[in-house]
Order: C-alpha cells, then sequence, then structure tokens
C-alpha cells in the first residue's frame, strides 16, 4: 500500500445488506474482496478505469453484481474474460472462484497494466492471466495459441449482444457459453438479435437471474451455448462483425500488443454453475 492510502477496512461493504451477500459470495477470501475494492477506488478512480462517483457503490453496482455470475459456472472451469477493464467481472469470479482459471482480455495498455499489477498484489498469478489485445486476436491473430478454447467467455457492458456473440463465440469450446452481464436492455437485445446470434454459431440466447436471494436486485445475464463452430476467422484488419476493428470494436475491444502472465491449465467439467449451498461453503 502506497504511504497515505486508505486502510482495508474502509473499503469494506458498509451496508448491512451488503456486507451479508459479501460473505456470502466470498467466504474466507472476503479479506482479498476488500483489498481488490481498495485497489478499485483509489488505483482505479486515478487511472480512469472507475469513476470518482463509483467509490460509494462498489460493492452493490460492482464486486457483488459479479460475484453472483460465478453461480452460473461449473467448478474448475476454464473463463475467458473480454474487453476486462478494470477486472470486471474477472477478477471478482478469480478471488470468489478460487477453483477457476481466468484469462483476462484487455487491449489497452493502461488497463492491462492496472490488472497485471492487481494480479500480483492480490496474489492470484496462479490462476489468473492477463493479456492484452482484442478478442479477435486470439481467433486470427497475435494471440493465436495463447488461450485454450474456453468453458465459460464473460463481458460486461461491452457491447450489443450480436456483436459480442462474434467476439466472444470463437472463444468458447463448441458446447461452451458465453455469459454476458447486462442491463435493462437485456430483453430487447436477445429479441433483436436472435437471429443474427444463431449465424454465429450460437443457440438461442437466454436470460438469466444471478444472486436471488442475495441481491437485493438480481443481476441479469444473458447465456448463449457455443453451438457448433463456424468459419470465424475474420481477416486482417477486420472485426468479425465485417467492419474494420477500428470503427466497430468499443474501447474495451480495440488496440493489440503483447501478452502477460502464465496460464495455467484448470480442470474442465461441463454443465451447469454451482448450488447455492456449494457457494456459501467457500
Amino acid at each position: 500500500m502506497e504511504p497515505g492510502a486508505a486502510p482495508d477496512a474502509a473499503w469494506s461493504p458498509v451496508d448491512g445488506q451488503d456486507e451479508a451477500a459479501a460473505k456470502a459470495l466470498f467466504g474466507d477470501r472476503l479479506e482479498l474482496a476488500v483489498r481488490y475494492a481498495r485497489l478499485l477506488g483509489t488505483d482505479g478512480v486515478v487511472r480512469g478505469l472507475i469513476g470518482p462517483r463509483e467509490t460509494d457503490r462498489l460493492w452493490d453496482r460492482h464486486l457483488l453484481n459479479c460475484a453472483v455470475l460465478g453461480e452460473l459456472i461449473a467448478d474448475g472451469a476454464y473463463v475467458i474474460d473480454v474487453g476486462s477493464g478494470a477486472g470486471l467481472p474477472g477478477i471478482v469470479l478469480a478471488i470468489a472462484r478460487p477453483d477457476l482459471t481466468v484469462v483476462l482480455i484487455e487491449p489497452l495498455a493502461r488497463r492491462t497494466a492496472f490488472l497485471t499489477e492487481a494480479v500480483r498484489e492480490l496474489g492470484l498469478g496462479a490462476r489468473v492471466e492477463v493479456l492484452r489485445g482484442r478478442a479477435e486476436e486470439a481467433v486470427a491473430g497475435p494471440l493465436v495459441g495463447r488461450v485454450e478454447p474456453a468453458d465459460v467467455v464473460t463481458a460486461r457492458a461491452v457491447a450489443p449482444i450480436d456483436r459480442l456473440a462474434g467476439w466472444c463465440l470463437p472463444l468458447a469450446r463448441v458446447g461452451g457459453r458465453l455469459l454476458a452481464l447486462k442491463g435493462s436492455t437485456a430483453a430487447d437485445e436477445v429479441a433483436t438479435h436472435g437471429a443474427a446470434v444463431e449465424r454465429l454459431g450460437g443457440g438461442t440466447p437466454r436470460l438469466l437471474r444471478c444472486g436471488a436471494g442475495i441481491l437485493d436486485q438480481p443481476a441479469t445475464a444473458v447465456e448463449i451455448v457455443r453451438e457448433r463452430a463456424v468459419d470465424d476467422r475474420p481477416s486482417a484488419g477486420r472485426s468479425v462483425s465485417g467492419r474494420s476493428a477500428a470503427s466497430s470494436a468499443p474501447a474495451s475491444a480495440r488496440s493489440a500488443s503483447t501478452g502477460s502472465g502464465s496460464r495455467r491449465s484448470g480442470s474442465r467439467r461441463s454443465g451447469g454453475g454451482r448450488s447455492g449451498s456449494d457457494r456459501r461453503g467457500r
């Protein structure tokens, strides 16, 4: 901790309901989650990864909202988090679920620098890897061979579901899933983009609620199973949506370069997520 930085206790959940939810979701790793909250509220704000007005809502809006996604992920899964930004949901999942192997893919240098430092400071390096680049570059580009076909690909607030499926489904194994945390537009996106998702090899998108009985407002996730492989390798300089990568990709899915860290293979297990009792037992 830098001189003058707030002690970890200052970043603990203060609302009674948030505290109960945090204990249920993080268990004996709650202290680690508090340390991550401090990083978000200090370095994350200074570096422009988290808005200064978000510091009072780090737990309900960010950490808890991301942690409940873990109930949809099977034990020992290999997870790729696309457009990781400040580590949401990737780092949160790695803290709450130490059985997961997590790869964080993020194109912007200042964000990958933060992610790399956070992984090191939190002692997550044995199960978490940070790669700088676009999701497409793990299919056809400099990141090819750096990741394995994922059991689960996660994303949060990255793009509409059709573009998101184009970037993320090629990273999943056939039978693997995209889990996208979404807000109020989720139902409309599912209704609008189902045909586009099918053309990309995905099944019918499903709306799922995460954290019922734990959070006052459960999180919304869109689940898409990769049902078949398609010719999803983008040509040079093009995104999977057919437009130039520079023009079509959002800030969280642009730029390119190299990666850092070392990937560890996790045990694989297909199927649904953990039960509530398993999750609370951590």
